[in-house]
């Protein structure tokens, strides 16, 4: 991972993997923040972990994190790696079989997690991270950049699942939201998890 940088913040997140969409968006606001996001990794010595691709958002967070001196991984699938979409000028690009393993590698590498706008390979990635929290296997923060209110109807989502009894709110709690970059970056900071998996029903605790 990244060196130290006295002038720099020793925050105890030293590196975060970003999940987000490789296309374009048609809102500009997201797209500067997606750069906004890897500047600020960069300026706070945390090191990025990202898809590896060049397009879309994913190549905006890289560029932000690279244009202000941040340490940036790559980490993308075989058949993923042509030169179409790989990012050549990478601190290090990592390969992996597999979509599977990308993921395993990610996080791995990672202290952290940050979901922005994308699409369905996006939720993917972030749903299974948020999966492995709730079965207890990593206790690692995971933020959502909910940039104008871009995922408001997901988190509706996540309410209604609660009121009818098919998500503990403790597993929603693991979630951390957030609509501006230093302000979710502060609180995944401060993160402490208490969460403990437990699958019993209430009838099976008697």
């Amino acid at each position: 991972m990244g060196t130290s940088n006295s002038s720099k913040s020793n925050n105890f997140i030293k590196s975060i993997a970003v999940f987000c969409g490789s296309s374009d968006s048609n809102d500009e606001f997201i797209y500067s923040q997606a750069y906004e996001l890897g500047r600020s990794l960069a300026n706070k010595d945390i090191d990025l972990v990202f898809g590896g691709s060049k397009l879309g958002l994913m190549g905006q967070v890289a560029k932000g994190a690279l244009e202000y001196e941040g340490i940036v991984f790559g980490v993308i699938p075989e058949f993923l790696k042509t030169k179409e979409i790989v990012h050549r000028n990478l601190t290090e690009l990592i390969t992996t079989k597999d979509m599977h393993e990308r993921k395993l590698k990610m996080h791995e590498m990672s202290d952290g997690f940050i979901m922005l706008p994308g699409g369905f390979g996006t939720l993917e990635e972030f749903f299974e991270i948020v999966t492995w929290a709730q079965l207890g296997l990593h206790k690692k923060p995971i933020g959502i950049l909910n940039t104008e209110g871009y995922y408001n109807d997901l988190l509706m989502m996540f309410n209604a699942m609660v009121t009818k009894g098919l998500l503990k709110k403790e597993n929603l709690d693991l979630i951390i939201v957030s609509d501006a970059v230093e302000v979710l970056l502060d609180k995944m900071h401060k993160y402490q998890s208490t969460h403990e998996a437990n699958w019993l029903t209430k009838e099976d605790q008697t």
